[in-house]
């Protein structure tokens, strides 16, 4: 039983929520789904890390979220440098022998034209992955470049290509990136005007600060999709979406 089942907070919110895996260890990672495995639904290696551990600990952890029903998958960081080397079959190859279960289609730091990205994202779901692509740039200066119009035409290209869910890129810091300025506040008009004109249940806003993800939920709803969430912040989060919390008490 539940501690304090008769307040009624435990219904299953229809949303996702994606969290970053920096490096966790086996058993860090039963310990916290026993205690989160209810709040979220993907996880990200974040970066390259997983290259850096052994295979026998990525396969043993992606069968642990999976028992979990959570998704798992490399950040787009490995998908670029494969694309890069002209090795995208081994790459694909590969995640599916170690478990990942989903995959990230981006170019934040490299340039993939618009026929090829179409073409890895229809070559994913043909492969039996969700796929998940992301919209936006590491450097500030590039993507800074993206209209909010730009922004959108990326979007439903994506969609059409056949993505089940679009990342806006936040990065880790939130700050000066995507829908954020450079102190990690919320450009309203840009998530008002994205959020308007695409599909809100297929975006996932990536979302590291709190403060940003007060505002998405207050604007858009408790069920708003949010990415990038530390490892220890995930029941946090469930308490924002909930009202258990005095920054979103009697708001949602």
């Amino acid at each position: 039983m539940r501690a304090f089942e008769f307040l009624d907070q435990v219904g299953k919110l229809d949303c996702c929520t994606m969290v970053i895996d920096k490096g966790l260890g086996s058993a860090y990672v039963e310990d916290m789904l026993n205690v989160n495995g209810d709040y979220f639904n993907f996880i990200k290696y974040g970066w390259g890390t997983s290259i850096l551990c052994d295979k026998k600990i990525v396969q043993e952890k992606n069968e642990i979220y999976q028992s979990y029903d959570i998704k798992s998958y490399t950040g787009g960081t490995l998908f670029e440098l494969a694309n890069n080397q002209n090795k995208i079959d081994e790459y694909f190859d590969e995640i599916d022998r170690l478990g990942f279960t989903a995959i990230e289609i981006s170019d934040g730091s490299t340039l993939i034209p618009e026929e090829d990205r179409d073409e890895l994202i229809r070559k994913a779901k043909d492969l039996g992955f969700y796929t998940l692509s992301e919209i936006g740039k590491k450097n500030p200066e590039k993507d800074s470049e993206y209209t909010t119009d730009n922004r959108i035409n990326l979007i439903n290209k994506d969609l059409s290509s056949g993505s089940d869910m679009i990342i806006i890129e936040g990065r880790e810091s939130g700050k000066n990136i995507g829908i954020y300025d450079d102190k990690g506040n919320v450009r309203m008009d840009d998530l008002l005007k994205i959020s308007e004109n695409v599909p809100k249940e297929k975006i996932m806003w990536e979302a590291p600060q709190k403060n940003q993800q007060i505002e998405l939920i207050l604007t858009l709803g408790n069920d708003v999709n949010i990415g990038n969430v530390n490892s220890n912040e995930i029941i946090s989060l469930e308490t924002l979406r909930r009202g258990l919390r005095g920054d979103t008490l009697g708001k949602v």
